[in-house]
């Protein structure tokens, strides 16, 4: 009868005899996993439909908060510390019928004092405008910050008394210890401080907040790339020194502290990149205790900064 076949089983005794292909397929198997789901096969219609129900997902997703970027500073405690520390203001809002409280009785009374205009926007627009955040009735919005270049630090050097000094961070992320340096910059006479574009803190409104005003009388310049920026400072005589817990020599003791100065300092938990230290002159080192394992960035960039700083004091022809 068509279908059965005349083989024997030769398998063992009470199995139903069997009949295959004897091999000659196992090649077209070769590497053929399951069958991919009806959604996932471009050519059915279920995968279609799947494409639609993602895009009606996305649609009904909230859009990206337009106003809750650095440049922004919600809330009454944040506003009112943010106008005491002095941070530049390009448009203050205030909501409409906002319950007026001691805090917002004294941003009130700040802004009218030093010039600083309110503008009144219903709850709604406020809520638009800084993406639905928290705001309690006031926020404000900082200029954009206006970097530096490399060019304009190196150019500057020649200006400064013994030829320029400059702080440059390698993955330092935090923009409370970005503002922390640039205010210790300014105290100890360096003319700016460099940071990378990519993985670094950029002047926010933290970074406004710690520096105390500083930022805004230091440049702050950001390199596309950082070891490209410190190989010009470099071409133009800079003696370029980098902050290494392990290095064995001190940092006091580091040459070239009393001229054109480049002091890089890395992160807190990785340090200085593998190509930052291959860009520096010389690696050196802050002596601490051996009970702590390393100091935070703005410390150490301070403690840097004041060193250079004693060796760089006197006159200038001295």
């Amino acid at each position: 009868m068509a279908g059965n076949s005349q083989r024997r089983s030769t398998g063992p005794k009470g199995k139903r005899p069997t009949v295959g292909s004897g091999g000659r397929g196992r090649k077209a198997l070769k590497g053929r996993g399951p069958t991919p789901k009806a959604e996932d096969r471009v050519y059915h219609k279920a995968y279609k439909a799947k494409q639609e129900r993602l895009a009606r997902t996305a649609a009904r997703r909230p859009a990206k908060p337009k106003g809750v970027g650095p440049e922004w500073v919600i809330g009454r405690n944040p506003v009112l510390e943010a106008l005491h520390a002095g941070l530049p203001v390009r448009t203050a809002y205030v909501a409409e019928g906002a319950e007026h409280d001691s805090r917002l009785r004294e941003i009130l009374t700040f802004a009218a004092d030093h010039g600083i205009a309110l503008m009144q926007a219903t709850r709604g627009e406020l809520d638009r405008i800084t993406g639905g955040s928290n705001h309690q009735g006031v926020a404000l919005r900082l200029p954009e910050y206006q970097y530096a270049t490399v060019d304009d630090l190196i150019a500057a050097g020649p200006q400064t008394y013994r030829g320029g000094l400059v702080v440059a961070l390698d993955k330092v992320t935090d923009p409370r210890n970005l503002g922390a340096i640039i205010r210790s910059a300014a105290a100890f006479g360096a003319q700016g401080v460099l940071i990378p574009s990519r993985r670094s803190a950029s002047m926010t409104a933290a970074a406004w907040k710690t520096s105390a005003g500083a930022a805004a009388r230091i440049p702050v310049a950001m390199a596309t790339n950082l070891n490209q920026a410190l190989s010009k400072f470099a071409a133009a005589g800079w003696m370029i020194v980098g902050l290494a817990g392990e290095a064995e020599l001190d940092f006091a003791s580091a040459p070239g502290l009393d001229g054109p100065l480049v002091i890089v300092v890395g992160s807190e938990g990785e340090g200085l990149a593998r190509l930052t230290r291959q860009s520096c002159d010389v690696l050196a080192s802050i002596p601490i205790s051996s009970d702590v394992e390393s100091l935070n960035a703005s410390v150490a960039a301070s403690i840097a900064l004041y060193e250079a700083a004693k060796r760089r004091t006197g006159s200038p022809s001295s």
